[in-house]
């Protein structure tokens, strides 16, 4: 805390304890400078640059508070981290969408959402990748990001030109006929009758003349001419036709054979479903054309026109050509997987700030809005900062002009005469008369030769000089707060209630508005404390609305600081009781401190039997009753004085039964009801608080 303290006048030495007079009290001192009052415009000036100064410094406090807030949490720096929180949420909520299928995608990341988020707003920034759908970043990820991965066979070729063209042979369209120049051409073009008629001359033979048809014997003539019908180009278009249901067949067999094994492979790039569909209507089709093929070769004559299944062809190619695509780029990216890594990497973090884009714009937007206020508040505040560092190079050059150690000298010197000091004085030392020494009247040094007390008093008189200025010629008009640790160690009582007189001129300049701003005394001196602390303005039962009264107590080897409402030292014999009625007091010392108040309270009453009043109580009770009164026999111990009783809360509340029982049995219980706060008693009929002089009554 006075590290603190000491930033309002880094100048000066806030703190007077037992430090402050071994620094300060060597062979010479450091004179103590104060402004002259001889140069009233000086003043005046000085005066007007502090208002100027102080103006600049609550123009700072005001611009600091609006960027941190007087918690150093709020204001526009508040407002930036408020909303990084939030942009932070939602981008953690969106990596928890995400992370199942993209972990890769989030390594080192996963466990920090402020990591995670920076990342998000960097990519925010940057990121120029192709943007792709969520469900194809899921499929080439589980691929990308597979460690197993390797590569996959190519799709075996399947050509369906053989087919395409069997489908269009012009053969087919031909009507297949004998020869036109046999006498009996006409009647068998006439009868549509070549093809049976071409199926029956195989039954000829010469062994049997017979028709195959009528049964009747035809005639070697006869025979001739139907033979010379069916000529040599017959019998070539015939071959032709043979050719083209043999090619047709193999090449239908090979085409359905190799999408049969595409589809045993059961490749996941392939879409097996919309294939299998296209085969069986593969081989329908083609098992009908088949049959027509078949027929045309039996019925030579006939016009045949097999189906087009070019469409179909075209459907199966793009099918199959979809999923060589989708292996070469899978092969692409085995090949190459730690640039296709980086690759998916860029494009998953393109989707998710494009599927985030509306949080992180408003983010963008206020992170602008904050970042400008922000960095202009600092401008200005840096601004200011120079010319309050002017103004108050302004005010030292000022106080440095008609700044002198001689006035503090003199008064220090009054102080001492009229205190009785007439032994030693302060006077001026050192090569600038800016030192001070302490001297004998005779000029002798008196530094080693002073008393403890006297050493005390002049330490402090040179503290109380200098809260109101300074150790160096420039300062003294800055703000400051004081604090007095123990000052009267060593001082008898009549310098005892003039350092407290002093004290309390210190708090007249902090109460009157000046450079004091706070002023802490501590002390362990009870009768330093009631000097210091009188005031007949403050209320009995409320401190005034600018000072505060704390006790420090240990307990259990820990310090605890407690706050007062009202001024909390009254005496020492009231501080006792007030141990008693804490419940909060010390298992360890309440004994002595009942034993104490026996002893302050009875022993001015006089001629107590302690035997009579012990003999009153049996058993356990009555040993604690003697161990409360072994005082009494003139600093000897009783044999119950040495009795151990364990200072557990049980034993602890029976030595207060006893000690109210003691009150309660010699007729003064009122005056334990008083001093223990408790409910007022009854006189005569009428409720009145127990009177204080009952406690020597």
């Amino acid at each position: 805390m006075l590290h603190h303290l000491a930033k309002w006048c880094p100048d000066c030495e806030p703190v007077y304890n037992s430090d402050f007079v071994e620094r300060n009290f060597a062979t010479t001192i450091p004179g103590i400078f104060t402004l002259g009052e001889e140069n009233v415009e000086t003043l005046a000036q000085i005066d007007g640059l502090k208002v100027q100064e102080a103006g600049f410094r609550d123009d700072i406090a005001n611009r600091r508070n609006s960027l941190q807030g007087a918690d150093g949490r709020s204001g526009k720096i508040g407002e930036l981290a408020a909303h990084r929180d939030d942009i932070q949420q939602q981008c953690w909520a969106a990596k928890g969408l995400h992370d199942a299928h993209f972990k890769a995608a989030f390594t080192g990341l996963r466990n920090n959402a402020s990591n995670f988020c920076d990342r998000m707003l960097k990519e925010f920034a940057e990121n120029v990748a192709e943007l792709h759908g969520l469900e194809d970043l899921k499929a080439r990820a589980a691929v990308v990001f597979d460690e197993t991965l390797s590569s996959l066979p190519l799709l075996p070729a399947v050509n369906p030109a053989d087919l395409v063209a069997g489908e269009n042979n012009p053969i087919l369209a031909k009507k297949i006929i004998g020869a036109g120049d046999v006498d009996i051409a006409a009647i068998v073009n006439r009868l549509g009758s070549s093809d049976w008629i071409k199926a029956g001359i195989g039954y000829f033979t010469q062994t049997d003349p017979h028709c195959p048809f009528c049964q009747q014997t035809v005639d070697a003539e006869t025979t001739a001419r139907l033979k010379g019908f069916f000529d040599e180009s017959y019998d070539r278009d015939i071959s032709l036709i043979d050719q083209a249901g043999e090619s047709y067949r193999a090449a239908a067999g090979g085409f359905v054979e190799a999408l049969e094994t595409i589809l045993a492979e059961q490749t996941r790039h392939v879409d097996v479903a919309a294939l299998q569909s296209l085969v069986e209507r593969a081989k329908a089709r083609l098992g009908a054309n088949i049959q027509s093929l078949a027929r045309k070769r039996s019925e030579p004559s006939s016009v045949v026109a097999l189906e087009d299944n070019r469409g179909l062809f075209d459907e199966i190619a793009a099918c199959l050509a979809d999923g060589a695509t989708k292996i070469a780029r899978h092969n692409e990216m085995v090949a190459n997987q730690a640039n296709e890594s980086e690759r998916i990497i860029a494009e998953i973090w393109k989707f998710i700030v494009e599927e985030n884009r509306g949080v992180l714009v408003a983010y963008h937007a206020n992170k602008t809005a904050c970042d400008a206020a922000i960095a202009g508040l600092n401008a200005s505040i840096r601004e200011r900062e120079g010319r309050q560092s002017e103004t108050l190079q302004a005010l030292r050059a000022l106080e440095a002009g008609i700044t002198s150690v001689e006035p503090t000298v003199t008064e220090i010197n009054a102080l001492l005469r009229s205190f009785g000091f007439r032994g030693f004085k302060l006077a001026t030392a050192g090569e600038h008369n800016n030192l001070y020494e302490i001297q004998r009247l005779d000029g002798s040094d008196a530094k080693r030769t002073l008393s403890e007390g006297e050493r005390t008093f002049i330490a402090f008189l040179y503290f109380y000089h200098l809260i109101r200025g300074s150790q160096s010629a420039t300062g003294m008009t800055d703000d400051r707060v004081v604090v007095i640790d123990d000052p009267v160690s060593s001082l008898d009582s009549d310098v005892l209630f003039i350092v407290s007189s002093l004290i309390k001129r210190v708090f007249e300049l902090c109460r009157s508005g000046g450079q004091i701003k706070q002023v802490f005394i501590l002390t362990h001196n009870i009768y330093f404390h009631k000097e210091v602390s009188f005031d007949p303005n403050r209320s009995a039962v409320q401190c005034r609305n600018d000072e505060s009264f704390w006790i420090v107590r240990k307990r259990d080897d820990v310090s605890v600081v407690e706050n007062h409402p009202a001024n909390p030292i009254k005496t020492s014999y009231e501080l006792l009781w007030g141990e008693v009625k804490n419940e909060n007091r010390s298992r360890m010392t309440i004994q002595n401190t009942l034993r104490r108040i026996l002893e302050n309270y009875f022993k001015i009453l006089g001629n107590l039997d302690k035997d009579d009043i012990c003999a009153r109580f049996e058993g356990r009770d009555k040993i604690i009753c003697n161990s409360l009164f072994s005082w009494v026999n003139d600093g000897s111990h009783s044999a119950h004085d040495d009795l151990y009783l364990s200072a557990d809360d049980a034993v602890v509340d029976a030595y207060l039964d006893v000690f109210r029982r003691i009150f309660e049995v010699t007729q003064h219980g009122a005056h334990y009801r008083m001093m223990m706060g408790e409910a007022a008693h009854a006189v005569d009929g009428q409720v009145i608080p127990a009177p204080a002089g009952e406690a020597v009554a």
